[in-house]
């Protein structure tokens, strides 16, 4: 694995050096899109909704609308302007009950690696959160941007787990749940009864992504029947190939800014007129040196052409 972040865990005059890692990874198959006649890549470009042109990167800015329909632009001098956080510490606010944090404000999961030499106050904390059974509250800045998360406790791994704040978490706003339903003795019973006859330890490894594994099954019967074709190898292009990558469309358009490509009809315009200008000057010298050589030619053809005939 690769270290996405690095910093220290603070708690008290305690700090623990570690490294985070992404605890998780997708394995979905993903796809492209293709052109089913010829297989190539479908291409996407970035048009403006009103005149129909093609927009450059360099000339996109962020819009927010608001509800009264007025746009207000940010440049990015004013997204630069904006306050971020960038330092490297975990700062722990608070240890709160384990029962406490609602699952629904979990986000990311990264495992946290101890320094060499911050082995014992790494198991220290670890431990500590085992014994009391709790949740370290911390704040820390990812990718310029502070977030709050928890420390909590994976086998022998402490694991950082970014939340959502507050009030990005919807309240369930249903009326039906509002009303009065009367649910009798027996139904309960039944209910909880159907509940332990299915109770089990849970263990993630019993499942699988059983769609997944049709689709690499799908995909193997294919290649298996020769199902397949090359895939084809488009021209290159200055253009981007399409907006799942933002920072690679730029780092393209500002390649192809600075190379200047120039243009092939003129140079070979010019190529075709300079003769046309000059072309007396530039050749005497050479006329003359070829003169001589064409002179002894030119006598030895007809010496040749006036033998045949005696």
């Amino acid at each position: 694995m690769r270290a996405m972040w690095s910093g220290a865990v603070s708690f008290g005059l305690v700090s623990v050096p570690v490294k985070a890692y992404a605890a998780t990874t997708n394995h979905d198959i993903r796809f492209h899109q293709v052109h089913g006649a010829d297989g190539g890549r479908i291409k996407y470009k970035r048009t403006c909704s009103l005149d129909g042109e093609e927009v450059e990167y360099a000339d996109i800015v962020k819009g927010y609308e608001t509800e009264d329909g007025e746009l207000i632009t940010l440049t990015e001098e004013d997204i630069d302007s904006l306050p971020t956080a960038t330092g490297h510490e975990i700062d722990v606010i608070e240890f709160v009950p384990a029962d406490q944090i609602d699952p629904l404000l979990f986000e990311k999961s990264y495992y946290l690696e101890p320094d060499a030499k911050a082995a014992k106050p790494y198991a220290l904390l670890r431990e500590a959160l085992i014994d009391t059974d709790r949740m370290a509250v911390v704040k820390v800045a990812l990718r310029q941007r502070e977030s709050i998360a928890l420390l909590r406790v994976r086998g022998k791994a402490i694991v950082l787990q970014t939340m959502l704040w507050p009030d990005e978490v919807r309240e369930p706003e249903f009326d039906i749940l509002d009303a009065d339903v009367e649910l009798r003795p027996q139904e309960l019973q039944m209910a909880a009864s159907l509940v332990e006859s299915l109770g089990a330890d849970f263990d993630p490894s019993a499942f699988h992504d059983d769609y997944r594994d049709a689709v690499v099954a799908m995909i193997e019967q294919k290649r298996s029947t020769g199902e397949t074709r090359p895939a084809p190898v488009a021209e290159k292009s200055d253009e981007g190939d399409s907006m799942t990558d933002l920072l690679t469309a730029l780092q393209r358009s500002v390649e192809a800014a600075r190379a200047g490509k120039p243009d092939a009809a003129p140079a070979k315009e010019t190529k075709a007129e300079e003769p046309a200008e000059k072309p007396k000057p530039a050749r005497k010298p050479a006329a003359r040196k070829s003169a001589a050589k064409k002179s002894d030619d030119e006598e030895s053809a007809p010496r040749k052409r006036t033998r045949k005939p005696a």
